[in-house]
């Protein structure tokens, strides 16, 4: 697919600073068509909440006429803006009042993303929904795309702010939508209910930075650290990591260094495990710097609980230790099973967790095995993923 123009309205603030499936996605699909990529409104309650990071920041000099609401990224690519807050939803006490507010913000959002469009040009554009369930649920009727897509890429409705009105609002987000895109099976088969057209795609790893194959010095704050290496990177979060399994496996495995690289919630902060001498928790780090941190670990993990919010999610960090090279240990959900078994040590229980670990650091040192894996993630490229994507949407416009 070439020289069409995309709209996406996402979840994701461009300016997170972590990676992302959705910035990732956008940028794959701007290589041979346009792309406008709107930085959906904060609401007022987080304006003035405000925790000051790079997203936040950027919108409010954006507010206060500071900078320009557009930015060209690449030769195809552009990223939007809005110049106005939108009214809080999350706390409105029924249903009516809620859409009744929802509806005047998709409004707003839609005049914003008009104006826009015309000033660039697009025409005939296909509208791509990235799991924005409130902010974007009326966008089809104002907007009237030539496509309208909506690409569920988690169980948000699994998380509080999103249970009450995102368990009424996906369903008919999804059954108005001309095609539904789910990273997993296990979301697909949910989805198929409510829109026939709905198609799993998997997501994809950035090879040219996750390079199993190249040379990566060892970080400054890992070389204290004692081999073997049981690693961790991502957000270090208590609503999916188990951490009371993990404070068990690292007791009973005290010759392993346990190291955590990623911000942490309050709640996982404050745990026991920080406790253990074997446990190293080394923060947040810029994306660039990710891979040298995989490198130097003999073992990569993720050691998920198993429940509505993690079991059909697809997680790209098993791309990423995979591309790598890694030995990989990972909680059994759906999605592992279906996807990465062949690749992936997936125990269930404590016990199978203590002998994954010993069994994945025998590989360490096994070229081969190393290959393999890589040579796996390989198959799943940014334009691996891409292109299934086009090629659902050329099976709907011919049907």
């Amino acid at each position: 697919m070439e020289n069409r123009d995309f709209i996406i309205t996402s979840l994701q603030p461009w300016d997170i600073e972590i990676g992302s499936t959705i910035k990732n996605t956008a940028l794959e699909i701007s290589k041979k068509n346009r792309v406008l990529y709107l930085n959906t409104p904060m609401d007022y309650s987080t304006r003035f909440r405000g925790n000051k990071n790079k997203a936040w920041i950027r919108r409010m000099d954006v507010i206060k006429k500071l900078v320009s609401p557009i930015r060209q990224l690449n030769e195809n690519m552009w990223i939007a803006d809005c110049p106005f807050c939108i009214l809080p939803v999350g706390k409105l006490p029924t249903s009516f009042l809620f859409d009744w507010v929802n509806k005047l913000n998709n409004r707003k959002i839609a005049n914003h993303i008009r104006q826009i469009a015309t000033q660039l040009g697009f025409n005939n554009y296909i509208h791509l929904i990235d799991t924005d369930i409130f902010r974007s649920q009326y966008l089809k009727e104002y907007l009237k795309p030539s496509l309208s897509i909506y690409y569920c890429r988690d169980f948000v409705i699994g998380e509080s702010y999103w249970k009450k009105n995102g368990t009424r609002l996906e369903p008919l987000l999804a059954a108005k939508s001309d095609i539904v895109l789910a990273n997993s099976t296990h979301f697909a088969e949910r989805f198929r209910k409510y829109n026939r057209h709905t198609y799993p795609i998997e997501t994809g790893v950035n090879l040219s930075l996750y390079d199993g194959r190249k040379s990566w010095p060892v970080p400054e704050d890992m070389k204290p650290v004692p081999h073997p290496v049981i690693g961790y990177v991502g957000t270090v979060n208590s609503t999916r990591l188990d951490s009371d399994l993990l404070l068990r496996i690292a007791k009973k495995r005290p010759t392993y260094s346990f190291v955590f690289t990623g911000p942490e919630d309050e709640v996982f902060s404050k745990h026991p495990i920080h406790q253990l001498s074997n446990v190293y928790f080394l923060g947040k780090k810029p994306v660039e710097t990710l891979p040298a941190y995989i490198s130097s670990y003999d073992v990569c993990i993720n050691p998920q609980m198993v429940n509505d919010i993690t079991n059909g999610n697809y997680p790209l960090k098993i791309d990423e230790y995979l591309a790598m090279g890694k030995p990989t240990v990972a909680t059994s959900t759906h999605t592992m099973q279906d996807i990465f078994a062949a690749h992936t040590y997936l125990p269930a229980n404590e016990d199978e967790y203590l002998q994954a670990l010993d069994n994945a650091l025998e590989e360490i040192n096994n070229p081969m095995r190393k290959e393999e894996r890589i040579c796996f993630a390989e198959t799943h490229s940014w334009g691996h993923s891409v292109r299934k994507i086009y090629t659902i949407i050329d099976k709907y416009y011919k049907k």
